[in-house]
């Protein structure tokens, strides 16, 4: 139209001011799915509390597989489900990053780490690649959702009385899992002794318990070094369990007053301040 000035339209309205108006509108669209996502990762309400516990079970479940898989001949079904292993998991890898602000800062993590290498192993089959050691690191994130410990403590009686013990536990299987994981990977193409998973763990059972049957070894220096590191760890998270086991039983509370955590069970008053304790009874101690 005649007389209009460049960058208008018949109406006189500027082209750019369509465009103001759009990006408000994606910035705010993206804005609400990563507000969805940091709520499903952060709340406290029951739907994130249900999206915890699922990524729980995948974690898990993941590890099931790394160790049902071990016994079995590499093929396409095997690649395949990798694959959508490691999808799911580089969702959820950035899912976590988009939702931190500061997330250069993620990367000095060593979990962050042992998340992308797992990716990369999981995905190793879409390139041809052998990474199978690389797997194993997957098994680290079981450390990750020992965030969950505070929804179980509101969420089972049963964990709230035997929280230190759950833990213990889950730390002395998560080692015995990584160093079984170390050794069958490391083992496996050149120890006849190692055929599959289930005779890495029993040599990794028999290191860590100094039984020491001798019917399967680890040869060179690289292998005596791998058994000593299951020892010295082994038996040393062992005992804590083994502690924590035959320890008088003890509640966890917080001291309003000088913040002690552990108190009998039946206590009325704290032990090291006698601050009056309102613990939380079930009515069965």
């Amino acid at each position: 139209m005649a007389g209009a000035e460049p960058g208008t339209t018949t109406t006189g309205v500027h082209a750019s001011d369509d465009a103001r108006r759009i990006a408000p509108e994606s910035e705010h669209a993206a804005g609400s799915v990563l507000g969805r996502i940091r709520r499903l990762y952060e709340n406290d309400d029951a739907t994130a509390n249900r999206f915890r516990y699922a990524l729980l079970a995948f974690d898990l479940f993941t590890i099931l597989f790394i160790v049902s898989t071990s016994f079995f001949e590499r093929n396409a079904l095997l690649e395949v489900l990798d694959v959508l292993f490691g999808l799911v998991i580089l969702a959820d890898f950035m899912a976590r990053l988009a939702i931190k602000r500061r997330r250069w800062r993620e990367f000095l993590r060593p979990s962050t780490w042992a998340d992308v290498l797992a990716i990369a192993s999981f995905l190793a089959p879409v390139t041809g690649e052998a990474a199978g050691f690389l797997r194993v690191l997957r098994t680290l994130r079981l450390l990750r959702t020992y965030r969950v410990a505070a929804r179980l403590r509101e969420d089972s009686p049963f964990f709230r009385r035997n929280e230190e013990v759950v833990l213990a536990a889950i730390n002395l299987g998560v080692f015995v899992f990584i160093m079984t994981s170390v050794v069958y990977a490391t083992q496996f193409p050149n120890n006849p002794h190692i055929g599959n998973y289930a005779d890495a763990l029993y040599f990794t059972v028999t290191a860590l318990t100094t039984t020491g049957f001798g019917d399967i070894t680890l040869p060179g220096t690289t292998g005596r070094m791998i058994s000593v590191i299951i020892m010295i760890f082994g038996v040393t998270l062992f005992l804590r369990l083994a502690q924590v086991l035959f320890r008088p039983n003890k509640v966890r509370f917080d001291c309003p007053t000088c913040g002690l955590q552990r108190h009998d069970p039946d206590a009325v008053h704290c032990k090291a301040c006698g601050t009056v304790l309102n613990i939380p009874d079930e009515g069965h101690y």
